[in-house]
């Protein structure tokens, strides 16, 4: 195995004549590309960026505002996944106010049916690998005349935030390592405009790291022989069509509609509200409550670290005032946000070096500028 990784790395850095920078959107791969140290083995005119891949880094900070009001009335139960708990809102983050904390969200079903004198609202967190897991509980609540259950809303979806990168002059990114999870939901399909669009190549990996190696090595041969080819490398699990069968209970309660993305900003169609028939479980349409204006935590910079624009390193509170025990903005909550990943395994200083390296390089516009400190 590790022949054949060395193997990889080599050819990797042969075929690596020019810049080029890549970008994963997906948790999983971002925290695998740390743990394994793979970021500081490409050579240092390929540069890996860490995207919009955390469901809960995006969330917008108005709906965790909602849930912290929602979480304050004594007739309600808030139940989320744990990854939220900690999450800062504009004023506190739901840990204070003891949310339940499921894995499912059957179990939030499951707490409503035990409940009936209370309400549950479940925090609909999640890309399409998640999204339809809830359409199907929505599904079950209405078979099984649930009347109490309801759902927040902050659902996303991959692809146009994509577009939004691959359309946007400030971020440069030559071609995307895709998620294999989300793909495994819908596909390649929805990727084809980066091919025919941009002409951007996109290759699904899956998530050990001889699987991104390969994923990276695709993307970089293609690049080299100027393709631009949605291609798979987690065939095993991922299929051009992707599960039929999940995205017709997605579509079957939802329908797609412009999301704001936590640091971000709008971006269109790119999230998930109930359809007419499904709007009765919408904690949206069901509770009218005040929250407060969100305001940025100043000095936080996770919208640009979310874009790839920044790395973790460069902002002022990483690793001072923001840690995992203090955190000031979501990606360093999450267990699969890009600052928590460069904090916990220790990946930072390698990577801000080599781009600190780029950077000097592009300034003076020279290739083989020397590292000067």
């Amino acid at each position: 195995m590790d022949n054949i990784i060395s193997k990889i790395i080599r050819t990797i850095s042969d075929l690596s004549a020019e810049q080029i920078s890549l970008m994963e959107v997906c948790g999983t791969h971002t925290m695998s590309i740390a743990r394994s140290g793979i970021r500081i083995m490409m050579p240092e005119q390929l540069k890996l960026l860490s995207g919009p891949g955390c469901p809960v880094c995006v969330t917008a900070q108005e709906t965790i505002d909602y849930a912290i009001k929602l979480a304050q009335d004594k007739n309600i139960i808030v139940v989320t996944f744990g990854d939220m708990v900690r999450v800062p809102g504009t004023v506190s983050s739901l840990e204070r106010y003891a949310p339940r904390v499921v894995y499912s969200p059957l179990d939030a079903l499951s707490i409503a049916e035990g409940n009936k004198s209370k309400d549950i609202v479940f925090i609909g967190v999640g890309f399409e690998t998640t999204s339809p897991t809830i359409a199907a509980t929505i599904l079950a609540a209405e078979t099984r005349g649930i009347s109490n259950f309801y759902v927040l809303p902050a659902f996303k979806l991959i692809p146009p935030a994509l577009d939004f990168i691959a359309s946007s002059p400030r971020i440069n990114v030559q071609g995307f390592i895709l998620p294999g999870h989300v793909s495994a939901i819908i596909g390649t399909k929805p990727y084809e405009f980066l091919s025919k669009q941009h002409h951007m190549p996109a290759c699904v990996t899956g998530f050990e790291p001889i699987d991104i190696l390969r994923g990276i090595l695709n993307l970089v041969k293609q690049l080299t022989d100027k393709k631009a080819d949605i291609t798979i490398e987690y065939s095993k699990v991922v299929k051009p069509e992707g599960n039929q069968k999940a995205l017709e209970i997605l579509y079957t309660v939802c329908e797609p509609c412009d999301a704001n993305w936590r640091g971000i900003g709008l971006i269109s169609k790119s999230g998930l509200a109930f359809k007419v028939r499904y709007r009765k479980y919408d904690a949206l349409k069901r509770f009218s409550v005040e929250v407060p204006k969100s305001v940025i935590p100043k000095g936080c910079i996770c919208g640009k670290v979310l874009l790839g624009i920044s790395l973790p390193v460069e902002c002022k509170l990483y690793g001072k005032k923001c840690t995992p025990l203090t955190p000031v903005g979501p990606c360093m909550v999450s267990s699969e946000g890009s600052c928590a990943a460069y904090y916990k395994y220790g990946c930072g200083l390698e990577s801000y070096k080599k781009f600190q390296r780029e950077r000097i390089r592009k300034k003076n516009g020279k290739k083989g500028h020397q590292e000067t400190g």
